[in-house]
């Protein structure tokens, strides 16, 4: 299955319920990044970097559909050129999740960031994923990665986790109405099961082992000049007794 499939799984009731919840946190997430470049990476129908501070966005898709095509997991970006990254469920439609995640820790300056949104497993909508294995039914066919095992590939590249949250809680039903009635599951669950929601976005910084703040050259060159500036002798006020 592709992403325009799940572009298109968007717009039904279920769709608009998940990306409701999903675009709220993203917004959050981005909002206080800063830098000189940005990058969404899938889903071009869905502005992901509205709220980001940063001057210079842009989306790379696979299938034409903005100002960059490329696989995601063989972006042509320059190595530690991108300030952010964000990632709306393309770890769980790819062929080669690891390498996607590769790929953003390449082109990911030092101290940059990733946000990344996806389904989560250990869910009412993980279930209803293992019961569509063998229906054909979107998007139930993706690879739903849990939130554990994604830190786990995030630490391996060397990233740390900041930040993230779950969401989406009522049974993942397809009609309007079923999605209101359940609507009070949403405030039980973060309250009562909140690992357990159907979604999650995680936001997370690459770090580089060994970097330090290096201070100005001139500051340092003064401190020394400082340190070896000769103290000056004081000489002896000559008293009436020693005049000439």
């Amino acid at each position: 299955m592709s992403i325009p499939d799940f572009a298109a799984w968007l717009e039904t009731p279920l769709g608009h319920y998940l990306i409701e919840w999903e675009q709220a946190q993203i917004d959050a997430q981005v909002a206080d990044v800063f830098g000189f470049r940005a990058v969404q990476i899938g889903l071009p129908e869905r502005d992901y970097l509205r709220e980001s501070r940063i001057g210079f966005r842009f989306c790379c898709d696979e299938y034409g559909c903005s100002c960059l095509r490329a696989a995601a997991f063989a972006l042509p970006l320059a190595s530690q050129s991108v300030d952010l990254v964000v990632l709306p469920h393309v770890l769980e439609f790819s062929s080669h999740p690891h390498q996607v995640l590769r790929e953003v820790e390449r082109v990911l300056v030092p101290e940059g960031q990733v946000v990344i949104a996806g389904m989560n497993p250990i869910s009412l909508w993980g279930a209803r994923r293992m019961l569509a294995r063998t229906d054909g039914v979107f998007p139930w066919q993706g690879q739903f990665l849990s939130l554990r095992r994604l830190k786990d590939w995030l630490q391996l590249l060397g990233f740390e986790v900041q930040s993230g949250c779950f969401g989406a809680y009522i049974p993942p039903v397809q009609q309007q109405k079923w999605i209101e009635r359940w609507d009070f599951m949403d405030r039980a669950g973060r309250r009562w099961w909140p690992i357990a929601g159907g979604a999650y976005v995680v936001r997370a910084v690459k770090r580089v082992q060994g970097m330090r703040l290096i201070s100005p050259h001139w500051r340092n060159s003064l401190k020394t000049a400082q340190k070896l500036a000769p103290v000056a002798q004081k000489r002896p006020v000559p008293t009436q007794q020693n005049r000439f």
